[in-house]
């Protein structure tokens, strides 16, 4: 099955479709809309069809194709968590234009583009730290200090912004964190206090 994305109305899609066509997928599901929209609606069709077929016939092979890469997702949490998702339910991934063109297998040989594109997120999450860590210093030096420590820190907000995108629902996105530090180091955060972070993250987010 085939997926088609742009992120804005004046986009066109028709190029998308007709190589999804020719490379044989059917059905094609497809969307304008941006990736920072926190649930795609039809993202969220084409994983569970190829879910169900997978599950109803294991041994059946299942092939989720895009244009490239970019139309899956906006960042590299974010393309982990749909690569695991696809691992989890072995089910392919077939890039048909870009360097990384192709068709992987998570459990057989394209189980490199699947630990690249963790690599990818660890590298981001590196990022967050360390511009989170020179805020702090550069507010040290301007004489500022922080409150108390945030239960949610930037590593962990993007990780739970990336499962709200793929539509995991926010009392399991709660369970999938674990707070690093403080004194409730060890335990998940509250439903609330993922409620609340993703919010934050929609207001920092630009619109356009």
């Amino acid at each position: 099955m085939g997926y088609a994305r742009t992120s804005t109305a004046s986009q066109e899609l028709q190029s998308q479709l007709d190589a999804l066509h020719e490379a044989g997928c059917d059905p094609v599901f497809s969307e304008k809309i941006s990736t920072r929209v926190k649930v795609r609606p039809e993202f969220v069709k084409v994983l569970e069809f190829a879910q169900t077929i997978k599950k109803a016939v294991p041994h059946q092979r299942v092939i989720l194709t895009v244009h490239e890469m970019k139309r899956l997702g906006r960042g590299a949490a974010e393309l982990l968590t749909i690569a695991e998702t696809l691992r989890t339910d072995d089910i392919e991934l077939e890039l048909l234009t870009g360097p990384l063109q192709g068709v992987y297998d998570p459990s057989g040989h394209g189980a490199a583009l699947f630990a690249f594109f963790a690599g990818m997120a660890e590298s981001e999450r590196e990022y967050i730290r360390e511009k989170s860590l020179e805020g702090q210093v550069s507010a040290r030096e301007r004489g500022r200090h922080g409150g108390r420590p945030k239960v949610v820190d930037d590593d962990m907000a993007a990780y739970a912004r990336s499962l709200r995108a793929n539509g995991i629902p926010v009392p399991q996105i709660a369970s999938k964190l674990v707070i690093t530090s403080g004194k409730n180091k060890g335990e998940h955060p509250s439903v609330a206090t993922v409620y609340r972070v993703l919010a934050e993250g929609e207001e920092i987010e630009p619109t356009s």
